[in-house]
């Protein structure tokens, strides 16, 4: 079994455990641990291909700027004000965000039409790596239940630091 399908299986077991250990981890605000996230990131990412899953994609519909529009808008030679009729909303924390998911730019071989112009949430997403891990605590128990490669992330990092 591969390690989305582990994901697929036991992703609604572990979200107690995984709240537990990041309000532990938030408490000790040990530097550390961004480097170890770091390590884990790359070892996880060399086992699991987006491609394969692009649930992220299809579930979460991203937060967007002003940058990302005018990037986005760019790449697909649009004026901003276009793009944000046809692909932007606000949502009910007032951030924009894509209109519709799974996102419009998701084809069907779980590629991103735009993804030289693709927003900075997609660019950074799932906020595991470049010594972020601690500053993103917050966004990781969502995003276990989204992302295979988070959860095992925070699976091993449970399994090494208790």
């Amino acid at each position: 079994m591969n390690l989305i399908e582990i994901w697929r299986n036991h992703s609604k077991d572990d979200p107690i455990a995984n709240k537990k250990f990041l309000a532990k981890l938030a408490k000790s605000k040990n530097k550390s641990l961004n480097a170890l996230a770091d390590d884990l990131h790359e070892e996880v990412f060399e086992e699991i291909d987006c491609l394969d899953c692009a649930n992220c994609c299809t579930s979460i519909p991203p937060i967007i700027n002003e940058t990302d529009v005018k990037r986005a808008a760019k790449f697909l030679g649009m004026k901003p004000a276009d793009f944000k009729v046809q692909y932007v909303r606000i949502d009910e924390d007032q951030d924009m965000v894509m209109k519709t998911s799974p996102c419009p730019f998701l084809e069907d071989d779980n590629k991103c039409f735009i993804y030289e112009g693709r927003p900075r949430a997609c660019r950074e997403y799932p906020h595991t790596d470049n010594h972020e891990f601690l500053k993103h605590l917050k966004l990781h128990l969502p995003n276990a239940s989204y992302c295979p490669a988070v959860y095992h992330i925070l699976k091993r990092m449970r399994e090494r630091k208790g």
